[in-house]
C-alpha cells in the first residue's frame, strides 16, 4: 500500500479522498491555489502545498506545478479526483515518467476509452451497443452532411476529447449542421485543446443511465450496477439516483456484462463509468466512458456498501478488486442532489461570497459530502457545486420523502443555492412517478 498520496484537486472531492486515505492509514498531501488558501479541509491533511494563483490553468491545471509538489512531498501516488486533469492522458503519463503512481487508468487505457471516437471502436468490438454515426473524427463539412443524411436528423455533434456539454450541438437540418460544426470544433479546441468532433444520431426523448465499473491490474472487471442521471440542465446532471426506476433488469444485466468486457479489453484499472442513453423501447446506446471517479459515486456506494474511492486506491497499489461480481447486491434506493452556489430564479447566475448561515441536515439515511463550514467564502474561480446531499432508504418513495425532509432542514445564506429547485423537483409528480427523460427539467423550467 502507498505511504503518501498527493490529492490533485480541491473542494469536496479532495476531502473525500483525504478521508479515504486516513482509513487506509495513508498520509495525505493536499495542494491548493491562493483562492483556496483558507479552505478548512487543508487543516486535516498531513501537509498542504500552494501550487499557484486562483485561475485553474495556473494551479489545478498546471501539470508541472503538481508534479513539483509531488516530488517535494515525496509521494508514492497522485489522486486526480474528478474534473481538472483527471481525464488527461498526458497527466497520467507525466506521473509515470516521474515514477509516481497515477490513481486511475494508464495513459493507454485512458486514451482508448477517454477519446470518444476510439472508445466507440472498443465498444463495438466488445458488443456494447453504440449510436449510428461517424466511425472517426469528422474531417470536413461535406463528410458530416453525408453521414447525417445516411443516419437521419436530428444528429448531435460531440467533442472527441471532452464532455460536460462543451462542444455539443444538436442539429435538426443540414443548414444548422454546417453552421454548428465549426462552432463545436472551436468550443472543443478552447475547452480541451483538441478541436476534433464526431457526429451521431440524436434521441429526442431518452433517459441517461450509467454503469459504475471497477477494473484492476490483474484483468478483473466488475460492474456495480446503474445510476439514472436523467434530470439535467444543459447537459449538466442535477439529480442522480440508483437503481434506475422502471427499467428491464435482464436487459440492463446484459449491457453491464458487455461494458465489463470492454473495460477488460482496454486493460483498464480503476473506477470508470459507462454512460448510456436509453430510448423509449428500453434499448441502450453508449454515450461515452468517464475514466475517473464520478461526482455521483456516493449513490452507488450507498446501495452496494462498496467504498469506490478506497477501492480505487487499493487497485492503483496493485491489489485485486476485493470482491467478486456475485458479491455485488443492490440494497434499497439512493438519491443525490447537487447543491450549487447558483440562483435558479436569476437564470442560475453564480452566487459566490461568504456563507454565514450553514445549517445542515442529518438523521437516519442522510449523507452530506461537502468541504463547506460556516464562514467559508465560495470563490468565483471554480465550479459552483458546494455540496452533495445523498439519502438512502428501503424504497424509492421513502428515499424521495427522506430527501424532501433533508432539503427542508438545509439552510444556506446569504448566498443563493439550488436547494429551492431540488425541493420543487423531489415533490414533482412526474419525477416521483419515475422515468423522466433528459429534457424534462429544461421543459419544466421553461413552463
Amino acid at each position: 500500500m502507498f505511504k503518501r498520496v498527493l490529492i490533485a484537486n480541491r473542494g469536496e472531492i479532495a476531502l473525500r479522498i483525504l478521508r479515504a486515505c486516513r482509513e487506509l492509514e495513508i498520509e495525505s498531501v493536499c495542494v491548493y491555489s491562493t483562492a483556496d488558501k483558507d479552505a478548512p479541509y487543508l487543516r486535516l491533511a498531513d501537509r498542504a502545498i500552494c501550487i499557484g494563483p486562483g485561475p485553474a490553468k495556473e494551479s489545478y491545471l498546471n501539470i508541472a506545478r503538481l508534479i513539483a509538489a509531488a516530488e517535494i512531498a515525496d509521494v508514492d501516488a497522485i489522486h486526480p479526483g474528478y474534473g481538472f486533469l483527471s481525464e488527461r492522458p498526458d497527466f497520467s503519463q507525466a506521473c509515470r515518467d516521474c515514477k509516481i503512481e497515477f490513481i486511475g487508468p494508464s495513459p493507454e487505457a485512458m486514451g482508448k476509452l477517454g477519446d470518444k471516437v476510439e472508445c466507440k471502436r472498443t465498444a463495438r468490438a466488445s458488443g456494447v451497443p453504440v449510436f449510428p454515426g461517424s466511425e472517426d473524427a469528422i474531417e470536413d463539412e461535406e463528410e458530416a452532411v453525408k453521414i447525417a443524411d445516411e443516419i437521419g436528423y436530428p444528429v448531435i455533434i460531440k467533442a472527441s476529447a471532452g464532455g460536460g456539454g462543451r462542444g455539443m450541438k444538436v442539429c435538426h437540418n443540414e443548414a444548422t449542421l454546417r453552421t454548428q460544426l465549426r462552432v463545436a470544433s472551436q468550443e472543443a479546441q478552447a475547452a480541451f485543446g483538441d478541436g476534433s468532433v464526431f457526429i451521431e444520431k440524436y434521441l429526442e426523448h431518452a433517459r441517461h443511465v450509467e454503469i459504475q465499473m471497477l477494473g484492476d491490474k490483474h484483468g478483473n472487471a466488475v460492474y456495480l450496477w446503474e445510476r439514472d442521471c436523467s434530470l439535467q440542465r444543459r447537459h449538466q446532471k442535477v439529480i442522480e439516483e440508483a437503481p434506475a426506476p422502471l427499467i428491464n433488469r435482464e436487459k440492463l444485466r446484459r449491457v453491464c456484462q458487455a461494458a465489463a468486457k470492454m473495460i477488460q479489453t482496454a486493460k483498464y484499472a480503476g473506477a470508470a463509468t459507462c454512460e448510456f442513453l436509453m430510448d423509449g423501447k428500453g434499448d441502450f446506446y453508449m454515450l461515452e466512458v468517464n475514466t475517473r471517479v464520478q461526482v455521483e459515486h456516493p449513490v452507488t456506494e450507498l446501495i452496494t456498501g462498496i467504498d469506490i474511492v478506497k477501492a480505487s486506491i487499493q487497485i492503483a497499489a496493485g491489489e485485486k478488486i476485493p470482491f467478486k461480481q456475485e458479491d455485488v447486491h443492490i440494497r434499497g434506493h439512493a438519491i443525490e442532489c447537487r447543491i450549487n452556489a447558483e440562483d435558479p430564479a436569476a437564470g442560475f447566475r453564480p452566487s459566490a461570497g461568504k456563507i454565514e448561515i450553514w445549517q445542515v441536515p442529518g438523521g437516519p439515511g442522510v449523507r452530506l459530502d461537502t468541504h463547506v463550514v460556516p464562514g467559508y467564502v465560495v470563490p468565483p474561480n471554480y465550479d459552483s457545486m458546494i455540496a452533495k446531499l445523498i439519502v438512502h432508504a428501503d424504497t424509492r418513495e421513502q428515499a424521495l420523502d427522506r430527501m424532501a425532509r433533508a432539503l427542508r432542514e438545509f439552510k444556506v445564506g446569504p448566498i443563493h443555492t439550488t436547494i429551492p429547485l431540488h425541493q420543487r423537483l423531489v415533490t414533482n409528480t412526474d419525477f416521483r412517478r419515475g422515468g423522466v427523460d433528459i429534457h424534462y427539467l429544461e421543459r419544466l423550467l421553461r413552463a
